[in-house]
């Protein structure tokens, strides 16, 4: 039906590249001040069904403080980074504060139980199952050997009206010398 010469001197079949060969060697972008935050329900508190947005929030709320840690109930987390929060007078300023974590909704709460059984510092802990919310602000880095996926980095940022106007992200990703509340809210 065809001749082999007519096969070669056809055009060759245009391929799709190989999927995993795709690489980019810019510098990590992260969440920029001025930036306004990620749109849609991403996060989670106290179960799946109860999505927020905290961009959506951030529209009617004066100031957020929003707090990202690795994983909820780490000995860093625990013991210094949002004690450090709960404890400084300077979070009541805030109309929204939270903390955000890679975990489902139930670790989160149950985390809030144990770190802030009465609810009186007002920190909401939030679930970022699937990663989309510290995706969007390029905040993840590649935890599979500790925590067996990718996690957040720990960082402290500020919204005001809306948008990013501080951002302190440990250089180490899970260090605490630039994002505790005495650094972020002095």
């Amino acid at each position: 039906m065809f001749s082999r010469t007519a096969l070669r001197a056809s055009a060759p079949i245009a391929r799709a590249p190989a999927a995993g060969r795709f690489f980019s060697s810019s510098p990590a972008r992260l969440v920029k001040i001025g930036e306004l935050l990620p749109e849609g329900e991403l996060l989670q508190e106290g179960s799946p069904g109860n999505k927020v947005d905290l961009r959506k929030e951030s529209e009617s709320a004066r100031n957020m403080l929003i707090i990202g840690v690795p994983a909820a109930f780490s000995p860093a987390c625990s013991a210094s980074h949002i004690p450090s929060y709960i404890q400084h007078p300077k979070t009541q300023e805030f109309d929204v504060k939270a903390v955000v974590s890679v975990n489902d909704a139930f670790v989160m709460k149950a985390w809030k139980e144990n770190l802030d059984p009465a609810g009186e510092s007002g920190i909401r802990f939030l679930a970022d199952p699937s990663g989309s919310f510290t995706k969007a602000l390029d905040l993840t880095f590649d935890s599979k050997a500790i925590f067996g996926n990718d996690r957040s980095k720990r960082y402290a940022m500020i919204v005001e009206d809306g948008k990013v106007t501080k951002i302190a992200v440990e250089p180490d990703n899970t260090g605490t010398a630039v994002s505790l509340a005495d650094k972020v809210l002095a």
